[in-house]
């Protein structure tokens, strides 16, 4: 009974349109409606700007980090699931919104929430090597798959040294995740046609 609250407490916490929620309430515009036509950060600059983007990616990070860290919560101290189920589930709470006709965004700032609760250092090194991507490649879009490759190395290396295979096996699904919530941007890199930002 217990797990099963978690996961539907993580689900919840992931299904938060933090995008849509803000441009609604702040600009009373709804994002899907504009650009990309997505609930992520990255839609949410494009549409509002750079300070609502800004708030979005950083709410969107945070929802892979609560639903992460439920576990240390009292009520939850004696249960036996694995952190990062959770954090997977927030990840599809995140694509597949309850709150938001199941149209949500493509997971890369939720997955990077549920590796900031779980294993920071990792997180440190997909930020850093995130903005050296769009250093030089200038597209949002590229950048989260080059990391998505970055984590999946990493945590091959690391369960190698350290045994944690669900590391490994999230990372697996997640960078499945990002390359299949991708698809329309990698044939706009093909193409040449890809929006690339300024701002960097």
């Amino acid at each position: 009974m217990v797990i099963a609250i978690l996961l539907i407490c993580a689900y919840l916490i992931g299904s938060i349109p933090s995008g849509l929620w803000i441009g609604k309430i702040f600009y009373k515009t709804d994002i899907r409606e504009h650009g990309s036509g997505n609930l992520g950060g990255t839609n949410s600059f494009r549409v509002l700007g750079k300070k609502p983007g800004l708030v979005v990616t950083i709410m969107d990070i945070l929802k892979g980090t609560a639903a992460t860290l439920l576990p240390l919560l009292p009520f939850f101290a004696d249960t036996t699931i694995h952190p990062l189920i959770l954090g997977a589930v927030a990840v599809i709470g995140h694509m597949f919104p309850i709150f938001a006709g199941f149209r949500g965004g493509k997971a890369v700032a939720t997955s990077g929430g549920v590796l900031l609760g779980y294993a920071w250092p990792l997180f440190i090194l997909l930020i850093a090597s995130f903005f050296i991507a769009l250093k030089i490649t200038k597209m949002v879009s590229l950048s989260s798959m080059i990391v998505s490759i970055v984590a999946l190395i990493y945590s091959i290396i690391y369960a190698i040294v350290t045994g944690d295979v669900p590391l490994l096996i999230l990372i697996l699904l997640l960078t499945a995740f990002i390359f299949y919530r991708h698809r329309a941007n990698i044939k706009r890199i093909k193409e040449g046609t890809e929006p690339k930002v300024k701002w960097i």
